[in-house]
Formats: structure tokens, C-alpha cells, sequence
């Protein structure tokens, strides 16, 4: 296990990594192979000891994954690294004395600090707040959540899925096949006014809204809001339900506009080509609290799990005294693959879709391919 930091109020270090997401892992498992940047002291702030990776998370759902199948060690990696891991939530940033300040309220003074922590919810702001609603984001407290209230017993027979992206599909295909359940639930899936997976080919829409229409899950274009205590999206009652999911994109963490560092207008922060602050160039950041300046890119995991090996060239050359070099320059086209719970999977590549149980099994071997490369460095001796 890492080293903590003693419960001191602040500390210090080389390198602060600030989330343990996507690219920060691949940071890590830099780090493993060739060693902290500088050799100095390099520390990972992180509320979890494990990355849940959502990719695997809709075939959990459906019984394809165990629960633990998707996680990444980040306490193992970490300490196979050399790094002390920081239990803890960013609060605070002050890019100018170099400081983060952690939810407890510690602070740790830094060199150089690259942020990862992913988006926040806003599922309460765009739904509407009720208990019923469970944010998506975090993806590991949405699991837990979830499997807290079932081994609870409590009645999810009835389902809406906000949201009609991607993340919202499966999410409403895993729910549908939902494993030990029976009767499966009956879900809905209200996509919002953009309608079913905005910015797909149409080709994959019709394939995604087929399967939908096949497995009886009931698609409403609209935006689903609680008023009164009752759910309704496009005119149309989604009552009764028993659990409302929220998969209704992400939103920039509070902290990142209160720090004075440079962000776009919904307040992510602002990074160039080289996954750099435009304002503060000793800060580097990547996945969903980023947002590029130079083209415009979905918050999307893949983009994260692609800029993670950029980050860990750029912290080696700011951490010898050179700019940054390595940069992040996305594919044309990126390749989704669309797990619909009932062993088959559609396949999204730009114009190209292609949809069968072929494609659940391609979309597996990469998921678990990615999950092993992180087990087995965590464990190598």
C-alpha cells in the first residue's frame, strides 16, 4: 500500500496528480517503468483507492461482468510508482501559490499538478431534485449505489433513464437485462430534444433505436423533469418509477472557475494541444474537467484513456526543465462500441455501423485487454 501523508495541514510536493481517472492511470503506469519524473516527491489526491471503468459497467449490469471485473488498483499502482496516495476530493485550487485543498481541508503545495478528476452531475439541476434520481457521475458511486439498493430489496422494477448519448443507451440496455432480476424492470429511456445519440451516424441510430424497440424499452424525445413530485418529459407522464438515472452529461466542478485559472464558458478547465493550462502552464489537465481550446471534443473516456500517455511525456519534460511536446491529437473518427445487453453490441466508426454478437465479443476482449494491462502492473514484482 502507498504511503499516506501524515494528517498534517499542509505538505508538499514535485508532482501533485490530482484524480485517479483514465489518463492519470496511464501516468502511473508510466511511472512503474520508468520512475517518477526528477525523482522527487510525487503524490496522487484520489477519493477512491480503485478506477471503476465505465466501459464495463453496462455489461455489469446485464451479469456479462462481476462487480470488481472493472476496477483499477490505483493504491497498488501507486505504490508500485513510488507515489504517496492522498485519500481525498480537490475543493480548491490556487494556481498562483500553487496549492490544492482537498475536501478535509489539507493543503498540498506543488510544483507541477495535472487534474483528472472528471465532471460532476447535474443531473439535480437539469432533472430536477427527488430521491429517486441517482447521478451517473461519480461512475464508482453510481455502482455502489445501485448495488446498495438491490441487496436492500428495494423495488426497481420501473426505470428512466434521462439522457439519450451513448452513456445513456447502454445504460438502459444493461438496466433492462438487469441480472437476477425478475421480472426484468420496464425502462424508459427519455433521450432529451436532441433526440436518440446526437452527433451519430444514422446508420447507428436506426440500429440503436431497432434494439430499443426490440428489447421494449419505451424512447421519449424529451427532457425529463420532476415537478411536483412527478416525472414528465415531452408532455408525457414517465410515472410510475422507481428509479430515475441520470445520464445527462457532465458539468464543470465548482473549483476550477473559483480559481481564477483560465476555463471555457461552462467553466472546464482550459488546456491547449499538449493537455496544458492556456493560462498556467506549470498545470496540465485531462478527461472530463478539461476542455481544448484549439478543437472542439466531447467529454468521451476514450479521449481520456488517449491523452493519458501525453500527459505522462509532458510531466517528464516540465519536470526537466523543457516545454511540453507531446501532444494529443484525436482521430478523425473514434470507435464506439455499444454494449445492448442481450449478448449483442452495435458498432459505431464515423459513417460505419455494424451491430452482433461479433462485436459484444471485440468490445469485451478490448475492455478486459485494458483492465489486465493495469492488474499486471500493479502486482509485477
Amino acid at each position: 500500500m502507498a504511503a499516506l501523508l501524515a494528517h498534517n495541514a499542509r505538505s508538499s510536493a514535485d508532482i501533485v496528480l490530482v484524480g485517479g481517472g483514465h489518463a492519470h492511470v496511464a501516468v502511473l503506469a508510466d511511472w512503474t517503468s520508468r520512475g517518477v519524473p526528477g525523482r522527487g516527491r510525487a503524490v496522487l489526491l484520489t477519493p477512491e483507492p480503485a478506477l471503476r471503468y465505465s466501459g464495463m459497467v453496462p455489461g455489469w449490469l446485464a451479469g456479462q461482468h462481476g462487480e470488481a471485473d472493472g476496477l483499477v488498483d490505483l493504491a497498488a499502482l501507486a505504490a508500485r510508482a513510488g507515489v504517496e496516495l492522498v485519500p481525498g476530493r480537490c475543493a480548491a485550487l490556487d494556481p498562483e501559490r500553487r496549492v490544492v485543498t482537498t475536501a478535509g481541508g489539507r493543503e498540498i503545495a506543488f510544483t507541477i499538478a495535472s487534474f483528472d478528476t472528471g465532471g460532476e452531475g447535474q443531473g439535480r439541476t437539469l432533472v430536477g431534485d427527488d430521491p429517486r434520481l441517482i447521478e451517473v457521475r461519480p461512475i464508482g458511486a453510481f455502482v455502489e449505489s445501485l448495488a446498495a439498493l438491490r441487496a436492500c430489496g428495494r423495488d426497481l422494477s420501473r426505470i428512466v433513464v434521462a439522457g439519450g448519448g451513448a452513456g445513456g443507451v447502454e445504460l438502459a440496455f444493461g438496466l433492462r437485462n438487469l441480472a437476477g432480476a425478475s421480472p426484468r424492470p420496464k425502462v424508459t429511456l427519455a433521450t432529451g430534444k436532441a433526440g436518440l445519440l446526437p452527433g451519430f451516424a444514422q446508420g447507428v441510430q436506426e440500429r440503436a433505436a431497432r434494439a430499443l424497440a426490440r428489447q421494449g424499452i419505451a424512447v421519449i424525445a424529451g427532457d425529463a423533469r420532476f415537478a411536483g413530485g412527478a416525472l414528465t418529459a415531452g408532455g408525457a407522464s414517465l410515472e410510475p418509477a422507481d428509479m430515475v438515472i441520470a445520464a445527462t452529461g457532465s458539468a464543470a466542478p465548482g473549483w476550477v472557475r473559483a480559481s481564477g485559472i483560465a476555463c471555457d464558458a461552462a467553466g472546464f478547465l482550459a488546456v491547449d494541444a499538449h493537455q496544458r493550462s492556456v493560462s498556467h502552464p506549470h498545470i496540465l489537465a485531462a478527461g472530463d474537467v478539461a476542455a481544448r481550446t484549439d478543437r472542439p471534443l466531447a467529454h468521451a473516456g476514450v479521449h481520456a484513456v488517449f491523452a493519458g500517455p501525453v500527459l505522462a511525456a509532458n510531466l517528464r519534460a516540465m519536470s526537466a526543465g523543457k516545454s511540453p511536446r507531446a501532444a494529443y491529437r484525436p482521430r478523425p473518427r473514434s470507435l464506439y462500441l455499444m454494449n445492448t445487453g442481450d449478448g449483442s453490441a452495435i458498432l459505431s466508426y464515423g459513417p460505419i455501423s455494424a451491430e452482433g454478437r461479433w462485436v459484444l465479443a471485440l468490445k469485451h476482449r478490448i475492455d478486459k485487454a485494458w483492465i489486465a494491462r493495469y492488474a499486471a502492473l500493479a502486482v509485477k514484482a
